[in-house]
């Protein structure tokens, strides 16, 4: 119990430095993701891709909370059950280094976190794929293709469980590659978020030949489309940050491009659209 409690103070005091501008620049995660959560809205409104679109479009009030709700409010909780599974491995031993396979220490810091950026999204790919083809994962995962108009923010309208499934990849990425250290990885961090927001944007944005290297805001589309081809049942286009996986893996699909395409899934119209009732979604329910 000492140690949920010592990390929930510890959490709070990280997040409260970070409002109040005690932290480097580079560490305020809270500050940046305002900055590039504005920059990408204004480039929404300057030149949006469906023109049609509110500029406070569908969801748009909690898909932003959804995104501070992850970062910081999820965080003051979970963070203490992360650190007593780490102690308890700990006991025992077990470190972040000791399944190391791939020792980065002889490579350059830039070096270094390309090779982790490229490994830990894989791991997040892979994990993307299982939230669609596992159907208690899905259940969960239906939180995040609710989404009905797409804008920067729905980036972060994920079910709270989420966190916990995603968690475990991350870790045996870092498990497996030796010699990156946790306070290198902000270039990541920010990275991710940037894409992340991009490829949920109202942007029409495809990275021209680079498509095949990043994921872009038209793939993603077809990601969220309602209808799916039966080729393609369980969903396409499962890139995280990079799109290399799913044309490596044939999970890409782009037939056309159609900004209006249909979001959501089957049977979304009965789906709950308060934040209070999402947290519940995919949860057993219990018998009265």
């Amino acid at each position: 119990m000492k140690v949920i409690i010592d990390s929930f103070y510890h959490t709070l005091t990280w997040i409260i430095k970070m409002i109040t501008f005690q932290t480097h620049w580079y560490e305020n995660y809270f500050w940046g993701l305002l900055v590039i959560s504005f920059v990408i809205w204004l480039l929404e409104i300057a030149i949006p891709w469906r023109k049609n679109q509110s500029i406070f479009r569908e969801d748009f009030k909690i898909d932003f909370f959804y995104m501070f709700f992850h970062f910081f409010i999820f965080a003051l909780f979970i963070n203490g059950f992360y650190a007593t599974i780490n102690n308890s491995f700990e006991q025992y031993g077990v470190t972040t280094r000791s399944l190391t396979l791939i020792d980065l220490n002889h490579f350059g810091t830039a070096q270094k976190l390309i090779i982790f950026f490229i490994i830990s999204d894989f791991f997040q790919w892979f994990t993307h794929i299982l939230m669609h083809r596992v159907p208690f994962l899905w259940r969960f995962h239906q939180v995040h293709h609710s989404v009905k108009e797409m804008g920067f923010a729905a980036h972060f309208r994920y079910h709270w469980a989420e966190n916990i499934i995603y968690k475990p990849m991350k870790t045996i990425a870092i498990m497996v590659i030796g010699g990156v250290e946790p306070e290198q990885t902000y270039i990541i961090h920010f990275m991710a978020i940037i894409l992340g927001h991009l490829n949920h944007s109202n942007l029409n944005i495809t990275w021209g030949p680079l498509k095949y290297i990043f994921n872009n805001p038209v793939m993603h589309l077809y990601h969220h489309a309602q209808k799916l081809p039966e080729h393609k049942k369980h969903g396409m286009n499962f890139g995280i940050s990079l799109s290399l996986w799913d044309y490596i893996f044939n999970t890409h699909y782009i037939p056309k491009v159609d900004e209006n395409l249909k979001l959501g899934f089957k049977g979304d119209d009965s789906f709950p659209r308060s934040f209070v009732k999402h947290l519940w979604i995919g949860l057993p329910k219990t018998k009265k």
